[in-house]
C-alpha cells in the first residue's frame, strides 16, 4: 500500500493477522502457544479428534487428571496413512513463574503396538516472542515442526534445548 502525504511518499506492508499477547500474563502465553500448537499439527495432516473434549464435557474433571493430564488436542492418525499409525496426544506444561515450556507429542494410544516413543522439548518462551508481544511464528513453527518429525521418525529425543 503506498499513501502520499504533503509530497511525501510513505509505503507499507499490510500485516498478516499478527498472534500477540501480555508476555506478563502466563496464562495467555500458554493459550497462544497450544493454539498455534494446534494449528501446526491439524496443517501436517492429523485431524482433531473431538471425542475426547466431549467425554471432558461430560465427566469433568476426574478425566482430565488420570487421562489427559496436561494434554490440549488429540488426533487421528493423519490421512492416509497405514494401519501401523496411531493418533497424537499433544500436552504443553508451562510452570507459573517460569519461561521454560514444555511440549510433549505421545501416541493417543500408548499401549498400541504401533505407538511410537514420546517425544518433547522444553524451551524458553523468550525465544519465540518479540519485546511486543508478538509470536515469531516462524521461529516456532520450526521448533514444532521439528519435534512433529522426530515423533513420525519414531526418535526419542526427550531433551531440552
Amino acid at each position: 500500500m503506498t499513501t502520499t502525504t504533503n509530497g511525501t511518499t510513505t509505503t507499507t506492508t499490510p500485516t498478516k493477522n499478527q498472534k500477540k499477547t501480555n508476555l506478563l500474563d502466563h496464562n495467555s502465553i500458554k493459550h497462544l502457544l497450544d493454539e498455534t500448537v494446534t494449528e501446526i499439527v491439524t496443517s501436517r495432516g492429523y485431524k482433531e479428534d473431538v471425542r475426547m473434549s466431549n467425554v471432558r464435557l461430560l465427566i469433568g474433571a476426574l478425566i482430565v487428571y488420570t487421562k489427559e493430564k496436561n494434554a490440549f488436542l488429540f488426533t487421528y492418525p493423519p490421512s492416509g496413512s497405514a494401519y501401523n499409525s496411531t493418533g497424537l496426544m499433544v500436552s504443553s506444561k508451562l510452570p507459573r513463574f517460569s519461561d521454560m515450556y514444555t511440549l510433549t507429542i505421545a501416541s493417543a494410544d500408548p499401549k498400541s503396538i504401533s505407538a511410537k516413543p514420546t517425544v518433547e522439548f522444553t524451551k524458553s518462551v523468550t525465544k519465540w516472542f518479540a519485546k511486543d508481544g508478538v509470536l515469531v511464528e516462524g521461529l516456532f513453527w520450526k521448533d514444532v515442526e521439528s519435534l512433529i518429525n522426530d515423533y513420525a521418525n519414531g526418535k526419542d529425543n526427550k531433551k531440552s534445548k
